[in-house]
């Protein structure tokens, strides 16, 4: 039984760490965008990404007080496969946290089947929680469950990822171990990555005697280096492909002049990096197999990101 479990759990994690790059690369390309506003590229794609919530209005004063006096806000990044004639699931769920105050941004993904309240509709998958509700549905009920606000949401394909890293010319990273996927041999030392690479990059898994915790690293150096790129000045060139990239793969309730504060008070924090882990344990409930995170598990999650949240 257990290893039917861990099969399954290993067949649907599998496709989260590559959306959590081209998500992450997708907001800060968004966010660093602004910055490029004088090649008059920027308008368009903030124009067609723009896709508001309701929610937004009552909390546009909220917003403002956070921005003037330079205190941490919270994004919530989707990864969502939405298909002709289907609401479409959040595959991943990223929770990112913005400290200007530390430079620092705390970072965590939030298993896809994660058993939680849905409001409105009782215990269920997270991930169930944006079929029902889209986006306004997720952030509401990531926001119970980690009982801190989110205050903004970008949602992005597939292709997002793998076009946004051949835009920027690709991926530098360091690899530990030399394996094999996807066709692609990776060598150990310091390799340069093209999207469909950077790709496979950050799925390999079973090669690795660490398993999870070998692919996390190579995701995140992934995730790490793309910020780096597309904030240096080599990428300033390519500004018109990457944002063509953003408006067809990306929507956001960030507007533009969210972009200019976020680039003008928030852009160091991607220097310092913290990333969170959710533990807990497969459980089959009604015939249906859940990932549950333990009470006190979730009493130290709230814990770390309200202490980031408040560090001055």
């Amino acid at each position: 039984m257990a290893s039917r479990i861990d099969n399954r759990q290993m067949k649907k994690k599998r496709r989260w760490p590559y959306w959590v790059g081209g998500i992450l690369l997708a907001i800060i390309l968004s966010v660093v965008g602004y910055g490029l506003y004088i090649f008059n590229q920027l308008d368009n794609a903030v124009e067609t990404m723009h896709q508001p919530l309701e929610r937004d209005t009552e909390r546009e004063k909220e917003m403002e007080g956070i921005f003037t006096n330079k205190e941490a806000f919270n994004v919530l990044l989707l990864g969502v496969d939405e298909r002709t004639n289907d609401a479409g699931r959040s595959d991943t769920m990223v929770f990112l946290s913005l400290n200007p105050n530390t430079d620092s941004m705390l970072m965590m993904s939030i298993p896809r089947d994660t058993y939680t309240n849905i409001p409105g509709r009782g215990d269920d998958k997270i991930n169930h929680a944006y079929a029902f509700g889209g986006a306004d549905l997720a952030l509401t009920t990531v926001e119970e469950m980690l009982d801190v606000p989110i205050h903004y949401y970008s949602k992005v394909n597939m292709e997002g990822f793998v076009q946004g890293v051949n835009a920027i010319g690709g991926v530098t990273v360091n690899n530990s171990l030399a394996f094999t996927e996807g066709g692609t041999n990776f060598p150990e030392g310091e390799i340069h990555l093209t999207g469909e690479e950077a790709l496979s990059f950050t799925r390999m898994r079973k090669q690795d005697p660490r398993g999870d915790f070998g692919r996390n690293d190579r995701q995140r150096q992934v995730i790490q280096a793309a910020i780096s790129e597309a904030a240096s000045f080599s990428s300033f060139t390519k500004v018109g492909d990457i944002f063509d990239i953003l408006g067809e793969n990306v929507r956001t309730n960030l507007d533009m002049n969210d972009m200019q504060t976020v680039f003008s008070n928030y852009r160091s924090t991607r220097n310092n990096v913290k990333n969170i882990q959710v533990n807990g344990n497969g459980s089959t409930m009604g015939g249906v197999w859940y990932y549950v995170v333990p009470d006190e598990e979730m009493s130290r999650i709230k814990t770390e990101i309200k202490d980031h949240m408040e560090a001055t």
